[in-house]
């Protein structure tokens, strides 16, 4: 297992989110190939965090799996833009920090692992 963490990157974690939900569980290689068609500026930080992922546990990245890819809230940077009559308005630029962890296995579908609602399925034979 190995991890790799980006922090303070200045990039919305709402939109982060929706590209890290979509790599998890999913093998390295075919992750980063699949990253690199995805048009989002979150899709090219999260591919250079999971290679960094795979090169900090000296891994091919054909034989890991992404097990978890987590993006936090960052400080948020407050600006401020001048209006009419003196006024000014607040404009809120958000950071993350993007954690990824990556274990050595085969690709494993979270789907089969769980039922309803992210609940464990109990298994039958005993």
């Amino acid at each position: 297992m190995s991890k790799a963490l980006l922090r303070f990157i200045r990039l919305s974690p709402t939109k982060a989110r929706l590209v890290a939900r979509e790599v998890q569980g999913m093998n390295a290689e075919k992750a980063i190939a699949a990253l690199e068609f995805t048009p989002n500026k979150a899709a090219r930080i999260i591919s250079k965090v999971i290679a960094s992922a795979v090169a900090n546990g000296g891994y091919e990245a054909e034989n890991v799996v992404v097990n978890s890819c987590r993006v936090d809230v960052g400080p948020v940077l407050r600006r401020f833009m001048p209006r009419a009559k003196g006024r000014a308005t607040p404009i809120r630029k958000p950071t993350a920090h993007i954690f990824v962890e990556v274990v050595e296995g085969k690709e494993e579908s979270k789907k089969s692992k769980t039922k309803r609602g992210g609940k464990v399925a109990k298994s039958e034979d005993k």
